[in-house]
């Protein structure tokens, strides 16, 4: 099974696909889009993507790609993200000047960085920070990363630990080129739609799972392209699209929807 996520070997989306698999064959990219392309033209058999941090939020750009490249979500992974501040052999805490990491991992760890006093630089990776400090070479910039990332690049660890908040949880979807076995069981289902401005319209859209007593566990909004001031609304709810109460809710939901799609039904994670 070839695995695609964005990233240099050693970044937490490689983590998650050895959690997630037994024998995976990772294939690094260089962004998401390189990740639904791999997954789209059969280069992998499947992609893993963060789509949110229990810190720092969503991650916006994966929203999008959803709606872009229309491949079914087969899956999610939950992954306790913890984070390793990371320097060159020999150099310690007191010689830093600046850290680098991806902007989500630098927001995970902001009150830890503000009380270095140094100065943060956001790169593309969190392994990929670590990736330059090998190449650099200078005892004055550290990199946040995991514990396999200074491992694999012969880098050492100066303090492991260092999230503002050990509740760091970050969910990850499985993308395939076809939607898995029909799931009914612990099964979640995500959706997008979008709604005509009017008053109320988005309190009625979502009553049409409330009166079915459907637990909703995720609802985001993002602009729609094209029309000012207009949104998409992704929402997550527990429960099959074969069960009797989704397909009513959604077909009530169709009745005012402009635009309406299941972008998968597929096993519900759990936190490790």
């Amino acid at each position: 099974m070839k695995v695609a996520f964005q990233g240099e070997p050693g970044a937490y989306s490689e983590q998650a696909i050895f959690e997630r698999w037994q024998t995976p064959e990772t294939l690094p990219c260089e962004t998401f889009d390189a990740v639904f392309e791999a997954v789209a033209s059969g280069q992998a058999q499947a992609g893993l993507i963060p789509i949110e941090n229990s810190l720092a939020g969503s991650i916006h750009q994966n929203y999008d790609l959803l709606l872009r490249y229309q491949l079914p979500i087969a899956g999610e992974h939950f992954l306790r993200v913890r984070h390793c501040l990371i320097g060159l052999p020999g150099a310690s805490k007191d010689q830093l000047r600046r850290v680098r990491s991806h902007p989500q991992a630098l927001g995970q760890c902001a009150a830890y960085l503000r009380s270095l006093n140094v100065k943060t630089e956001p790169v593309y990776d969190t392994a990929g920070s670590v990736k330059l400090l090998q190449t650099e070479n200078d005892p004055s910039v550290a990199a946040i990363a995991s514990r396999r990332a200074a491992n694999l690049y012969g880098m050492e660890i100066l303090e492991e630990g260092i999230e503002d908040n050990p509740e760091n949880y970050t969910r990850f979807l499985e993308i395939r080129l076809t939607p898995p076995d029909i799931v009914v069981e612990d099964a979640k289902t995500s959706i997008v739609f979008t709604l005509k401005n009017s008053p109320g319209a988005l309190f009625k859209a979502l009553s049409v799972f409330a009166l079915r007593d459907i637990d909703l566990t995720k609802i985001e909004s993002r602009p729609l392209a094209g029309k000012p001031w207009e949104y998409l609304f992704y929402v997550d709810f527990l429960g099959a699209t074969q069960t009797e109460s989704a397909r009513r809710a959604l077909s009530h939901l169709e009745e005012s929807a402009l635009l309406l799609r299941v972008l998968g039904c597929y096993p519900r994670a759990r936190l490790p």
